[in-house]
């Protein structure tokens, strides 16, 4: 090996195409996402006179819909279904017994910085076409649901697979971006760790 040469390869940043291309399906699944939830508070709830604090329990340790769910809408029956429900907590409502000053900091500070972490990585070429898949994917999740919480204090979730069937919380958008997005980066990292196979003899 000659001296001076390095032995560890260093991507190509991506080009402002790439770029423009990441931000492009970045604001196609946001619409996506923030256009479904406001389908689904015109059409899945109606409003709620009796509604108490937004995501506060009440005397009886209960907490009250600032919306009330209307009937629920099959979408594939016996399977999926659209149903009206508010999230105080992240993504399939993990920390929603948090208070609300600890989900407010967790919240904001994930998604800022895996904005700003997933979006250098993305710019200076890091993964390869998995991980730029999952980039929008992922960023597109955060600020859905991060820009549900400072609209409504809340996530709107609507998304059901049927009780009957499966007893699963409630689901949007965002969530399935988020999940899609982090299996694509799983699976990138599982293709990396395979072994390299050796050559067939000649």
């Amino acid at each position: 090996m000659a001296a001076g040469m390095s032995t560890t390869e260093e991507r190509p940043r991506r080009d402002t195409r790439a770029l423009l291309i990441m931000l492009a399906l970045l604001l196609v699944y946001t619409v996506a996402d923030l256009g479904t939830k406001e389908w689904a508070l015109d059409n899945l709830s109606r409003e709620n006179a009796a509604a108490g604090a937004v995501c506060e329990p009440n005397e009886q340790g209960l907490r009250s819909f600032q919306r009330v769910p209307t009937q629920p809408v099959p979408f594939i029956e016996g399977v999926l279904r659209f149903n009206y429900a508010e999230n105080c907590g992240a993504a399939f409502s993990m920390l929603r017994e948090a208070p609300g000053w600890t989900r407010a900091l967790v919240f904001g500070v994930a998604s800022i910085g895996a904005a700003i972490v997933l979006t250098v990585m993305f710019i200076r070429g890091s993964g390869g076409k998995m991980f730029a898949a999952a980039v929008p994917l992922i960023l597109s999740g955060a600020i859905g649901n991060l820009t549900d919480r400072l609209r409504h204090g809340f996530v709107v979730d609507f998304i059901q697979v049927d009780p009957q069937l499966f007893n699963y919380p409630v689901f949007n958008v965002a969530d399935i971006a988020i999940f899609v997005g982090v299996a694509l980066l799983l699976l990138e990292g599982g293709e990396k760790k395979k072994p390299a196979t050796a050559p067939a003899p000649a």
